[in-house]
C-alpha cells in the first residue's frame, strides 16, 4: 500500500516537472520571437535565462521519472535519490543565475537605462501568466526535487510581476531606476529561499538525521514503550527527502524467547511507523552478550 502511494506521488511530481518544462520552453521561443521583434537586448537576454531554465526542468523532470525505478543489484535502495540529484544540481544552476543577475542588476542603479514600458508590459503579463500556471502546479510538491523547481519558476514569476509593476508606473512616471532596485529586491528573497532548501538537500545527501526527528527521543520512547532493556547504536537518515529509514540495536533479557523478540520488533516497527519511518532494521542482542561493533557504547 505504501509503495503504490508513493508511486503514485512520485507520477504526480513527474507530469507537474514535464507540465512546467514545457511552458516554459514555449514561452522562452515566445521571448526569442519577441525579443527579434522588437529589437530588445532585455528581452533576448532573459530569454537567454529561461532557456537555461528550461534546460534545468528537463534534467528535473528526466530525473525524477528515473528516480521511479525499483531496487536492483546495483542500487539495492532503489533510484529514489536521482530525483535528489536534480534538486540538488537546479540548487546551483539557481544560486549561479541570483548572483548573475546581481551583477547585471546593481550596476544599472548606478547608470539607469531606458526602458520600453509597453513592450515590458505585454510580455510581463505573459510572462506572469504562464509561469503562474507552472508555479500552482507545483506549489504543493513536497519532494525536494518539485520545491527546487518551484522556487525557481516563483523567481521568474515574481520577476516578471516586477516588471508589470515598473512598465505601468514608467508610463506615467520616468523612473527607470526603478527596474533594476525590484529585481535586486525579489532576487536576494529567492536566493534566500534557495539557499535554505539548499541545506535541507544537503542534509539529505550527507545523510544527516532528519530535522524532524531525534534519536535521543527516539531511543527514549522505545525504552518508554516496550520492556527492552536498552537501545544504542541508533542511526537515522533520508533516502531523498521523504523515505526515512532507520537502524538500532537492541537488548534483551537472556533467554528471550522467539515469540517475545518477534512481538518486540513488531512494536518497535509500529512506533517508528507512526513517526514517519518506513524502513527499520532491528539488531538484537542478550543482555550477556557484547556488542561487536565498534561504535556500542
Amino acid at each position: 500500500m505504501e509503495h503504490n502511494h508513493s508511486h503514485v506521488h512520485n507520477h504526480s511530481g513527474q507530469n507537474n516537472i514535464k507540465v512546467a518544462f514545457f511552458l516554459n520552453l514555449a514561452f522562452t521561443l515566445l521571448e526569442i520571437a519577441g525579443g527579434l521583434w522588437t529589437n530588445s537586448m532585455a528581452i533576448l537576454s532573459d530569454a537567454l535565462h529561461d532557456l537555461g531554465d528550461s534546460i534545468s526542468l528537463a534534467m528535473a523532470w528526466y530525473l525524477q521519472k528515473f528516480s521511479q525505478r525499483g531496487p536492483d543489484e546495483r542500487f539495492s535502495y532503489g533510484y529514489a535519490r536521482f530525483s535528489l540529484l536534480g534538486a540538488l544540481i537546479n540548487s546551483f544552476i539557481l544560486v549561479a543565475g541570483c548572483v548573475l543577475v546581481l551583477t547585471k542588476t546593481i550596476p544599472r542603479i548606478l547608470r539607469p537605462e531606458a526602458l520600453n514600458p509597453k513592450g515590458m508590459l505585454v510580455f510581463a503579463i505573459l510572462g506572469v501568466v504562464i509561469n503562474g500556471v507552472a508555479v500552482l502546479r507545483l506549489r504543493k510538491g513536497s519532494s525536494l526535487n518539485e520545491k527546487v523547481v518551484f522556487w525557481h519558476l516563483l523567481e521568474d514569476v515574481l520577476g516578471w510581476a516586477a516588471i508589470l509593476i515598473v512598465s505601468i508606473v514608467l508610463m506615467f512616471v520616468n523612473l527607470p531606476i526603478l527596474d533594476p532596485i525590484l529585481s535586486i529586491i525579489i532576487t536576494v528573497y529567492v536566493l534566500y529561499n534557495v539557499v535554505k532548501n539548499l541545506k535541507n538537500v544537503l542534509n539529505v545527501f550527507l545523510q544527516g538525521v532528519p530535522k524532524d526527528l531525534s534519536i535521543r527521543e527516539i531511543e527514549q520512547e522505545i525504552m518508554e514503550k516496550t520492556d527492552v532493556l536498552s537501545v544504542h547504536h541508533t542511526h537515522i537518515w533520508s533516502l531523498e527527502g521523504q523515505k526515512n529509514l532507520l537502524t538500532t540495536h537492541v537488548t534483551v533479557q537472556d533467554g528471550a524467547e522467539q515469540q517475545r523478540i518477534i512481538a518486540l520488533k513488531e512494536r518497535i516497527k509500529d512506533l517508528m511507523k507512526e513517526k514517519g519511518i518506513s524502513h527499520v532494521t532491528i539488531e538484537f542482542e542478550f543482555a550477556s552478550e557484547d556488542c561487536k561493533d565498534t561504535h556500542c557504547e
